[in-house]
């Protein structure tokens, strides 16, 4: 169970101040959220965590699933006692995987398109593009099969099949133990055409209601809106997910568009044909320079392997853009990652061109280094933002 309450509506958008309360603590909104899949930041303690002002972090149950399996996380006392983390906690329903494990692996394509303006690249090129490239109706991954009951993957620890479904979801999410959980879905890649999207929409839907018939614990539940870049899918799915009765929170799954204008108007699509009084995840996307638009847009909370990834590739996210630690010029920089930054990695002594040697040496201090400041940063980012929609300014 969870209590979600709207302290602010902005006046200048549709950016709220909220604040998420659950077992395990609460959630001043709009919240950030780290992926922790296999039940870890990579990298970092719990303690550690902690330290950089993160309040919630997400679990990847396809992955948990496979090691060390549910049952040993329930044995354990859940994922708060097997992972030694106290504050809230989501998992996803194992929808992303059929994403990027089916149609995202073959394309290569991710949930977000790039708009090319910088080389001129026109939105009917893009579009052009798409069809060249789309996943018609009866169209199946490589790797995995996707039927009205479930998903068929192959194990990559070994080749078993493994077949996910609502059911199958719900209950290895039941026994993982995170305060909020979500129904089984179908993440489609931006390639796909109407057509295919029509039918995927119906087994969403299906699921989601079987999702919510098979739940048995207190656990949260969120329903998942799909649709891809279609007005009248996502506002037949926003509707239909909204109708539902048991969901605590709404998410925004699937592909949405390209970063800059594509996801704001999938959320203008969709947001207002959800009950207003329950919290609105984003599902996967979360850039720094895109998180005012999300917020703008009526996002509470939204999840994000950006500021991970990218430390663990050697950069930096600072008040003064993205620096890289790969770069020579690091090697004989004494300052610290961010003049400006507060954290324990910025004020404890570490010198870029100390970071700059570990990136270089594959040294895994560098990233956790690195890592610790980007959540740090985000976070921070997020408290300033919070701070504006108190203050009237955003």
């Amino acid at each position: 169970m969870i209590e979600f309450s709207i302290l602010k509506n902005s006046k200048r958008s549709k950016a709220r101040l909220g604040v998420l309360k659950t077992a395990h603590g609460e959630v001043l909104t709009p919240a950030f959220v780290p992926v922790a899949t296999n039940a870890a930041v990579k990298a970092l303690r719990s303690d550690e965590i902690v330290a950089t002002k993160t309040q919630i972090l997400i679990a990847n149950t396809y992955h948990l699933h496979l090691r060390p399996g549910e049952k040993a996380v329930k044995d354990s006392g859940g994922l708060h006692k097997f992972m030694n983390w106290q504050k809230p906690m989501m998992t996803d329903s194992g929808g992303f995987q059929v994403f990027s494990l089916g149609f995202g692996r073959d394309l290569g394509v991710g949930k977000v398109t790039k708009a090319a303006k910088a080389h001129g690249v026109a939105k009917e090129h893009q579009f052009r593009t798409k069809l060249e490239h789309a996943v018609e109706k009866g169209n199946q991954p490589k790797s995995l099969t996707i039927t009205n009951e479930g998903v068929h993957f192959r194990s990559p620890l070994g080749g078993k099949e493994l077949f996910l479904g609502p059911r199958e979801s719900i209950a290895i999410q039941e026994k993982l133990g995170a305060d909020i959980i979500f129904a089984f879905d179908e993440c489609t890649p931006p390639n796909v055409t109407k057509e295919y999207m029509k039918l995927s929409l119906k087994r969403t839907h299906l699921w989601a209601k079987q999702s919510l018939a098979a739940k048995k614990s207190k656990q949260a539940l969120y329903g998942i809106t799909q649709g891809s870049s279609y007005k009248d899918l996502r506002q037949e799915s926003a509707r239909a997910i909204n109708a539902l009765h048991g969901f605590e929170g709404f998410a925004i799954g699937g592909d949405l568009g390209d970063s800059k204008t594509g996801t704001r108007t999938i959320l203008n699509w969709t947001l207002p044909l959800l009950d207003a009084r329950k919290p609105r995840h984003l599902l996967g996307i979360g850039h720094i320079e895109d998180i005012e638009n999300i917020v703008k847009g009526g996002v509470d909370t939204f999840d994000c392997i950006t500021p991970t990834h990218y430390a663990r590739r050697g950069i930096a996210f600072t008040s003064r853009g993205r620096a890289d630690f790969g770069k020579p010029k690091m090697l004989n920089d004494k300052g610290p990652v961010d003049p400006a930054c507060r954290c324990l990695v910025c004020t404890g002594g570490y010198r870029r061109n100390y970071i700059a040697h570990l990136v270089r040496a594959k040294e895994i201090t560098g990233g956790a280094l690195l890592t610790f400041h980007n959540l740090y940063f985000f976070n921070t980012y997020l408290e300033k933002v919070r701070e504006k929609i108190g203050r009237g300014i955003l």
